[in-house]
């Protein structure tokens, strides 16, 4: 083994779980346990669901096990010798039956055994920092007809600096989690009357509303036309887009006058059927139609996360309507538009990477190809390096997707945009080209954003609560030192308002210490000081979010500052 490799380090700290709640839970039947690029995992079907709390008796094992300094020793035996080993485990019985070699690989280690590949450390002893993170549901084979299981995780590293790095990592997580950061500033709240489904109090709203507006004035700047289709739509129309067959697990149904309707879990079939409500010109194109469509999709209970994962959201969809002519210079119109977006939000790491045809796909091979290589084009076009992703695609074409990196360094896949070729087929869209022959559009699916508010809890905590001036939902509050500045504070409050600027004013009696205190926990950009100095000069002093001051500024440059920020 090289002493470097931190994913044979992980696979062994994945035996060694294993080992320690076999030890503690007899009866646990085992399944798989790989390494991961953060640590490692393991699923199994305990006697009795285990719970966190259970956790800190699992990691004392392995650490009792790792002292015990076991050799790991691997060896192949034969089928018949390793179904007597795992005879009553079904799990293990399968995966035997899949193997197509004569011979399976066996890891050792004191009295415990596993069907392994190999690639291990040399004994248990090496196994020393490392740390178990949590529990959670997972299912056999990732298929949700199967048996449901639970899954241990974890992580493991070469040495303690190493994994005290981690674990302040991850108190960094934990502090500047969105649901964390969501409920002391009053943004969102979650349920359990509506699991899965968020409520946005009144700064949470705005700061949904703020992003949609920014891509609004960018829709304008790019000639896109704003629709709005209907949540629910009969399920018929669902067939013939591939949904129903494609995603219909996770669309949820309803019967209206004996007949079947679904809500829409994508915005695709309404745009178009307003496409197609009437004859099109190749004049026309390309037709730009957006939405801020909001759109239902199933989820277990288990893998919802607050903003992160949801089972309703509002994506900016938008359909491109084109010539395939076309196709090449709208691809390279949407990143322009994503890069646009993403550095204002001050992400400096973006990565874009093109996804190929799924296993469960509609669509020839050419047509396919003919996608693909248009993606590709675009991008090499663009100029930026991209990855393939094969078999990553929607069901209906090819997607680029966009991944951007935070300040914490964590990697989120935003934006796509995905080549159709299909959907104009199963919907008879047709445009008139110039030679006034009947041609089917191309169509360019877009989502920028992607949904909204899973952005929104990207940022977040990719600001760790602070978000820019332009995006904050409360700009600027204005602190008087004493009553004597209340009418003052009251005029510049009206003023401020009048320019578009969000503001509130503190005339509480509170010291001005207190008053700053609190604008700092409400993470408010600007604080605009006012005592009696500032009311003689008609200025005011400016204490920013990261401590900074400027002091005796006047109004119309505190206004150019402010409306250049706000700027798109």
């Amino acid at each position: 083994m090289a002493q470097n490799d931190l994913s044979i380090l992980r696979h062994s700290a994945a035996h060694l779980a294993a080992q320690a709640i076999l030890e503690l839970y007899p009866g646990t039947l085992l399944t798989i346990g790989p390494a991961t690029e953060e640590g490692f995992f393991y699923d199994f079907l305990p006697p009795r669901n285990l719970k966190e709390e259970d956790l800190h008796a699992i990691e004392e094992r392995m650490h009792e096990l790792s002292k015990k300094n076991y050799p790991l020793k691997h060896r192949d035996i034969s089928k018949d010798e390793a179904r007597a080993l795992f005879k009553n485990n079904p799990f293990k019985l399968e995966m035997i039956d899949e193997i197509p070699s004569d011979m399976v690989g066996l890891s050792e280690q004191g009295d415990f055994k596993d069907l392994c590949r190999g690639g291990h450390v040399t004994s248990t002893g090496e196994i020393k920092h490392f740390k178990l993170l949590g529990l959670s549901g997972s299912y056999w084979r990732a298929d949700k007809s199967k048996q449901a299981l639970q899954r241990i995780h974890g992580t493991a590293f070469f040495t303690a600096e190493e994994l005290s790095a981690f674990e302040k990592h991850q108190e960094d997580l934990l502090q500047y989690d969105h649901r964390r950061l969501g409920k002391q500033l009053d943004y969102f709240s979650l349920h359990d009357d509506a699991a899965g489904f968020p409520f946005f109090h009144p700064k949470g709203q705005q700061i949904i509303m703020t992003l949609m507006a920014y891509m609004r004035q960018l829709h304008k700047e790019y000639d896109y036309k704003e629709i709005a289709t209907p949540t629910v739509l009969n399920a018929d129309l669902w067939r013939r887009s591939g949904h129903y067959h494609h995603y219909k697990e996770n669309m949820y149904f309803s019967e209206i006058d004996g007949t079947q309707y679904a809500i829409k879990p994508m915005n695709c079939p309404g745009a178009f059927l307003i496409f197609g409500h009437h004859p099109r010109s190749y004049r026309e194109l390309p037709l730009k139609l957006a939405e801020f469509g909001h759109v239902h999709r199933f989820e277990l209970s288990g893998v919802l996360h607050g903003l992160l994962r949801v089972r309703a959201f509002t994506i900016d969809d938008t359909h491109i309507f084109c010539t395939l002519e076309q196709v090449e210079q709208e691809i390279l119109k949407i990143l322009e538009i994503a890069f646009r977006v993403l550095k204002k939000c001050d992400f400096t790491s973006i990565n874009l990477a093109v996804s190929t045809r799924p296993a469960k796909s509609m669509g020839s091979d050419a047509e396919w190809k003919l996608a693909t290589k248009a993606l590709e084009d675009a991008l090499t076009k663009f100029g930026q390096p991209f990855a393939i992703q094969e078999g990553e695609g929607a069901f209906y074409g090819p997607k680029i997707e966009i991944v951007i990196k935070d300040a914490m360094g964590r990697a989120w896949q935003t934006g796509t945009v995905q080549v159709d070729f299909f959907q104009a087929q199963n919907f008879d869209l047709t445009y008139v080209s110039a030679e006034g022959k009947q041609e089917r559009p191309v169509i360019i699916h877009q989502a920028i954003y992607g949904s909204l508010e899973r952005f929104f809890a990207i940022l977040l905590e990719h600001y760790k609560g602070h978000l820019p001036f332009w995006l904050a939902p409360v700009q600027i509050r204005i602190l008087t030192i004493t009553e004597g500045q209340d009418a003052y504070a009251q005029d510049l409050y009206a003023r401020l308002k009048k320019e578009g600027m969000r503001v509130e004013v503190d005339l509480s009696s509170d010291k001005i210490t207190s008053k700053v205190k609190s604008a700092q926990l409400a993470k408010i950009p600007w604080m605009l000081v006012v005592g009696n100095k500032e009311v003689e000069a008609g200025t005011v002093s400016i204490r920013y979010a990261d401590g900074k001051q400027e002091l005796g500024v006047s109004l119309d440059v505190l206004l150019k500052k402010a409306h250049e920020l706000n700027a798109v």
